[in-house]
């Protein structure tokens, strides 16, 4: 059966545009089966290979960043253990993000939150004389060395945010990823890139018709 945005499939073209869909609208695959009368298993496929598709789009929209950028770590995984917190939470996945005020965000895992790990990637991702706000974390010492304006929020301290001194879009976009991984009920840790940088995507193209730019993308260059 031809189908111009994916190979090898049993699935019409209609159908699969009706699971494009339903995909960009965030419906969650068994649901998505239901509506549209297609076995479960042909469906999760269908969603797991456009999340790859996802997270390869995100990791290809690599610019670096100026302006006003937020820089804050989060952690995914594993419920917190009595006793761990915060930055040494163990089993969790420590994650950098930097965003940029008004556009995109990028993410990377690191092992820990240490300044060795982080300074690299800010020194990476952020062009030179920008301005940095950060929380009081003690791996950002030092960013003013490196060419950046740099402004700090003490949450230790129960400051959130001074005017424009805050980190509110990054802790934003950390509440929307742990939102959307919560609902699939455990990711497995091999998995947790793909599901991290598909968030990324979704994120960076909030604001636009998911569907549409899907289509015209798989249009291009088909699912495997």
């Amino acid at each position: 059966m031809k189908n111009k945005y994916i190979k090898r499939t049993h699935v019409s073209e209609r159908k699969f545009k009706e699971i494009i869909k339903h995909f960009s609208a965030d419906v969650p695959s068994l649901t998505t089966s239901e509506l549209i009368n297609l076995n479960k298993n042909t469906i999760h496929q269908i969603y797991n290979k456009l999340r790859e598709r996802l997270a390869e789009l995100s990791l290809e929209e690599n610019e670096p960043f100026h302006g006003e950028i937020e820089v804050d770590e989060s952690y995914f995984g594993a419920k917190r253990i009595r006793g761990k917190r915060g930055r040494g939470a163990r089993g969790k996945i420590p994650v950098v993000g930097v965003l940029k005020r008004g556009g995109k965000v990028y993410t990377k895992v690191v092992e820990n939150c240490s300044r060795q790990q982080i300074m690299p990637i800010l020194k990476g991702k952020i062009l030179e004389e920008s301005t940095v706000y950060t929380d009081g974390w003690k791996s950002y010492h030092g960013l003013i060395y490196q060419g950046f304006q740099h402004y700090r929020i003490y949450h230790s301290k129960n400051e959130f945010a001074r005017g424009k001194n805050h980190i509110n879009g990054i802790k934003s976009f950390w509440g929307f990823t742990k939102t959307r991984m919560q609902k699939l009920r455990g990711i497995r840790k091999e998995k947790f890139m793909i599901h991290l940088k598909k968030s990324e995507w979704r994120w960076n193209h909030r604001n636009e018709n998911i569907y549409k730019i899907l289509l015209k993308i798989l249009a291009k260059k088909p699912l495997n």
